[in-house]
């Protein structure tokens, strides 16, 4: 089997990525197969989400053995992520094989990480204006609401591959915003284990998984998650954020076919206001990142 380098570059920049915020997966690396190596739409979600299979428990494990998870959220994440991403898939895998529903999901694809994005923004204005109100006590689990942040990122996932990171992290920093954002990554990396794989699965049997562009990311991207998961308790959020939303909205718009003045204007006014609120947020001392008591509450 032929091993690219540079598939296997891209693998290890989105690895890391992956390993310092719990984002960036599907998001960056399904546009970047798209716009820069011209694989089919199908084909790069489906290829993604097998390399985010193998990928996520490597991250996993660090933030196990860091106890920044929420394990009592997991297994309500997971009643409304697994069936739903498994039936995203099938949607796409039945769908998406001819050339207009190609073209089409670009599109899709491009909507979907706008959606991603101004998940990023809202989680950074929250993360901003209550950072300093974090306080301890047990955490208090919603059943319900969070079955339904499973199901909505769960199909967004099997649909696009986009929305296992900054989708779902951002629906439960809404829901539960005393999570610091060492939780939020840490609980949505392991959360993501059994999403990923159900969709992962629904692809396999649907979609279109090229094994040697699979191969190629996991060279670069299995090495380089261990070492952002390592390293994401001392990354800085103001400075990962605003690369993170420069890239999004970048991939959105030339999926999108915006012109090019629009598009420079755009990604560099986003990622100067995704900075500047970083600053605000970084200005605030986190608490530590251990697991909180849980209740749960229908």
């Amino acid at each position: 089997m032929h091993i690219d380098l540079t598939l296997a570059v891209a693998g290890a920049l989105v690895g890391l990525l992956v390993g310092l915020t719990g984002m960036g997966g599907g998001a960056l690396l399904t546009p970047l197969l798209v716009l820069f190596f011209h694989v089919a739409p199908l084909a790069a979600i489906s290829s993604d989400l097998v390399t985010s299979l193998v990928m996520k428990p490597v991250g996993a494990a660090v933030h196990l053995r860091r106890r920044t998870v929420q394990t009592g959220l997991l297994r309500w994440l997971a009643l409304g992520s697994v069936p739903a991403a498994f039936a995203g898939a099938w949607v796409i895998g039945r769908v998406g094989h001819s050339a207009h529903v190609q073209s089409t999901l670009k599109i899709v694809i491009g909507i979907a990480l706008l959606g991603s994005l101004s998940c990023t923004v809202l989680r950074a204005v929250i993360d901003r204006r209550g950072a300093s109100g974090r306080t301890d006590g047990p955490l208090v689990v919603r059943p319900g609401r969070t079955i339904a942040i499973g199901v909505l990122g769960g199909f967004a996932v099997g649909m696009t591959s986009v929305g296992a990171g900054s989708l779902i992290i951002a629906l439960l920093l809404l829901a539960y915003p005393r999570l610091s954002p060492k939780q939020l990554v840490g609980t949505d990396i392991v959360q993501a284990i059994p999403l990923v794989a159900s969709a992962a699965l629904g692809h396999l049997l649907f979609g279109e998984v090229r094994l040697s562009i699979t191969a190629s990311l996991l060279v670069g991207a299995l090495p380089a998650v261990y070492l952002g998961a390592r390293l994401s308790a001392q990354a800085p959020a103001a400075l990962t954020r605003p690369v993170i939303a420069a890239v999004l909205l970048a991939s959105a718009l030339a999926l999108l076919r915006v012109p090019t003045p629009i598009l420079v204007v755009a990604v560099v006014a986003t990622g100067l206001g995704i900075w500047q609120l970083g600053r605000g947020i970084s200005a605030t001392k986190e608490p530590a990142a251990l697991e909180l008591p849980v209740l749960t509450r229908g």
